[in-house]
């Protein structure tokens, strides 16, 4: 009943439709009893030229979609879609004109504007020229990395052309073999982590504190910014005799060590390649223990961040012919610095 009333509706409605509707949707019919009639057990297959066919005909009338039986409407539109993109792909192929720029010259150009900020295109394309690649600004700007801020400097570009102005102070405290505290002061620079100063007491105080600091930064006019705690034992008569000397004083936040990460790193490396293998007898023990070690620290430890150089910069000796390397200790042997003599070349 219910598709006889489907058919009776079918008829009555044809009667008020126009002719090439009617005969649009009668070929989207014979089009699909087409695929219908070929042998296809599992899965109707569609020809490009079906597909052709049936977005034809949508486009010459979009009513015929209320006509397909054996594949859904959206089919039909997505293959639309896809001729369209493909006809404009098609349409905007290049014709010719300017070599495109391979793969490397465009790897380049986006490292050369990341890695400088503040060049722009002229600038990129007047060094790529140096380098024998010969480009055109507009590919230059084409390939650069795009910035969603103004172009600024990095933060460690920023943080390395102060860090030679700057110097940072702590103290630690050291167990003697009878278990008495002895409080150990390191002032360093952060331009090279160079050791400035290092001392010893039992009862640290604040002409103790301030005498440090000065002959540090006495001996380095280049220094004018210290990095230091909040302990007690500073007070209110350091700070002013630091500005008095023009020193600019630089607290850190109440329980935040890493806001003075170069010198506490710095205690570490002295507890970890030194202290913690060595029974300090007394102050004076601990005094001649500090100082090889900071002789040491500055003159044959290589760091990574000096790419594998000192912070008193050791020269590279090269092979010649009769030398040979011999090792020297350091710190009572538990290091070792190692260089070539007889005839050795520095570099």
């Amino acid at each position: 009943m219910g598709n006889l009333s489907r058919l009776i509706w079918c008829i009555v409605a044809g009667l008020f439709r126009s002719r090439i509707a009617l005969q649009t949707e009668i070929l989207v019919l014979r089009q699909q009893l087409i695929v219908l009639q070929r042998k296809s057990p599992k899965r109707l297959v569609f020809s490009n030229i079906d597909r052709l066919v049936l977005v034809s005909l949508y486009r010459f009338s979009p009513k015929v979609l209320d006509a397909l039986k054996i594949l859904k409407p959206a089919t039909v539109i997505a293959w639309h879609r896809a001729g369209f993109r493909a006809y404009w792909r098609w349409k905007s192929r290049p014709r010719g004109g300017r070599p495109t720029a391979s793969s490397e010259v465009r790897k380049l150009i986006r490292e050369i504007s990341t890695a400088n900020p503040l060049w722009g295109a002229p600038r990129i394309h007047g060094e790529l020229l140096k380098l024998g690649i010969n480009v055109g600004q507009t590919t230059v700007a084409k390939y650069m990395a795009r910035k969603r801020r103004p172009p600024s400097q990095g933060w460690k570009t920023f943080l390395c052309n102060h860090a030679n102005g700057i110097a940072a102070m702590d103290m630690f405290v050291v167990v003697t073999v009878s278990f008495r505290l002895l409080y150990a002061l390191v002032i360093m620079s952060h331009g090279r982590r160079k050791i400035l100063y290092v001392d010893t007491t039992e009862h640290p105080t604040q002409e103790w504190l301030l005498k440090g600091a000065l002959q540090a930064f006495a001996k380095n006019p280049r220094l004018k910014y210290l990095i230091r705690d909040r302990d007690c034992c500073y007070g209110r008569k350091f700070s002013q005799q630091l500005k008095a000397r023009g020193i600019h004083e630089h607290v850190i936040p109440r329980q935040s060590p890493w806001a003075n990460a170069f010198v506490e790193r710095l205690i570490g490396s002295i507890r970890r390649e030194c202290l913690n293998y060595i029974i300090v007898l007394n102050e004076g023990h601990l005094r001649r223990i500090l100082a090889e070690y900071v002789e040491y620290y500055n003159y044959s430890r290589p760091h990574r961040s000096l790419e594998q150089d000192s912070p008193i910069s050791r020269p590279v000796q090269l092979l010649s012919a009769g030398n040979q390397i011999i090792s020297i200790p350091c710190v009572g042997g538990l290091h070792h610095r190692y260089e070539r003599r007889t005839g050795f070349v520095a570099a």
